[in-house]
């Protein structure tokens, strides 16, 4: 059999075990019903999951079945609104996302880094001010950041950046300024009187998928410890995980507040954690959101420890809440410059404000950064500090998005 034999073969089985999918919008009053049968193999679920989420769809119920190697998955999904998805364009784009092999799927929540840019990832422990000062380190160096992610959890903090020269408009090549970039980031991140060891990646382009590569930094920088000093009255998700002797399975419940991508952050993190999901049901009502998993780990076999079980219970706690919205949503739209964010985050620090989540964009000369802040102590954000955030960068530039009355109250003169 020649090369040519190889390859013939090769498109044979990828065609035999392509994923089956059936989109319907009658067999169900407020959703359309997507159907994929696949192989089944570790990371088949999240992998459906992630190109759903990425498309924007809210999933709104979910049953998971193997049966004999043979995945069964059947989803009810919305738009944003709440409305069925009847747009031939997307239900096309979504059945062809899913049938595609899952190692070739490009799905928008990857992101292909092109060879123009540098790749930097950050994990070190939260502080006031620390943002502003990556930032600021960052321009300093004559660093362009063209986008970014950030992730603020438990104290712990992780950054997915890309750069280029702002020189050249390029990637960053010279081992000298890299060494120099990765100490500096090193020892702003370090903190005076922190036993944590921050960490610092340098990378040259490559695929990767940005809300799995941060679920896995904040697992890696363990946010699911919870600081013993914190006096945390939150709501938190009601995780359960108990034996099923009779299927040797482990069963996994988690009953939360409803949010879009709230089924991907699970999955991603019972994937990460080396745990293969046989069947599930995730339903939600209202605000609600009820899951339920059986799992085993992948040497095929259930939890036999209360420390493992404990563990699963905390990471799983850990991954909803790192997404949750916990402070003022702030959206900058204006023209891009060097510098730019550098002077966001100094103003925003200036004004006592922590940002908890960020996310950075820039394209065609436009700057996109979307921001979720709190003051120093966690709590709300005053009124009159927006205001004068907004006097410092322009009425029209910055938005205040989900709280209509800071939004209106920051208008006018307070």
């Amino acid at each position: 059999m020649d090369d040519r034999d190889d390859d013939a073969y090769a498109k044979l089985v990828r065609r035999i075990n392509s994923p089956r999918v059936v989109i319907e919008n009658d067999a169900c009053e407020h959703a359309t019903v997507i159907q994929v049968d696949t192989v089944y193999r570790q990371g088949t679920l999240l992998e459906v999951v992630q190109v759903l989420t990425d498309l924007n769809l809210v999933i709104t119920k979910a049953y998971m079945s193997s049966d004999g190697g043979w995945f069964m998955n059947v989803f009810h999904v919305t738009d944003d609104d709440g409305n069925k998805i009847r747009d031939e364009g997307i239900l096309n784009c979504i059945e062809k996302a899913l049938e595609t092999d899952a190692y070739m799927v490009k799905s928008m929540g990857k992101m292909l880094l092109s060879k123009e840019h540098t790749l930097i990832e950050l994990t070190g422990t939260d502080r006031p001010g620390l943002l502003s000062e990556v930032c600021a380190v960052l321009t300093d160096l004559s660093c362009n950041v063209v986008n970014a992610e950030v992730w603020a959890h438990n104290a712990r903090a992780a950054a997915v950046i890309h750069i280029t020269d702002q020189s050249t408009g390029t990637a960053i090549e010279d081992p000298r300024q890299l060494s120099l970039i990765k100490e500096l980031l090193y020892n702003v991140l370090k903190g005076l009187g922190d036993y944590r060891t921050p960490t610092v990646s340098i990378s040259s382009p490559g695929e990767i998928h940005i809300g799995r590569r941060l679920h896995q930094m904040m697992f890696a920088a363990r946010d699911f410890e919870r600081p013993v000093s914190v006096d945390d009255i939150r709501v938190r998700p009601y995780v359960t995980v108990s034996d099923c002797p009779d299927r040797n399975y482990t069963v996994v419940t988690v009953r939360s507040v409803d949010r879009p991508k709230l089924l991907f952050d699970t999955v991603c993190t019972l994937t990460d954690m080396q745990y293969l999901v046989f069947h599930g049901t995730v339903i939600t009502d209202s605000d609600e959101a009820y899951q339920e998993y059986y799992i085993r780990h992948a040497d095929g076999l259930p939890m036999s420890s209360e420390a493992e079980r404990q563990r699963v219970m905390e990471c799983i706690q850990a991954a909803i809440e790192r997404r949750v919205s916990e402070g003022l949503q702030l959206e900058l739209f204006t023209d891009d410059h060097f510098g730019l964010l550098s002077d966001i985050t100094r103003i925003l620090r200036e004004n006592g404000l922590c940002p908890k989540r960020a996310k950075i964009s820039t394209k065609n000369g436009k700057a996109r950064h979307n921001f979720v802040v709190t003051d120093v102590s966690g709590n709300p954000v005053e009124p009159k500090t927006i205001y004068l955030i907004r006097q410092q960068m322009g009425q029209t530039v910055i938005q205040v998005k989900g709280n209509l009355n800071i939004a209106k109250s920051t208008e006018v003169v307070p």
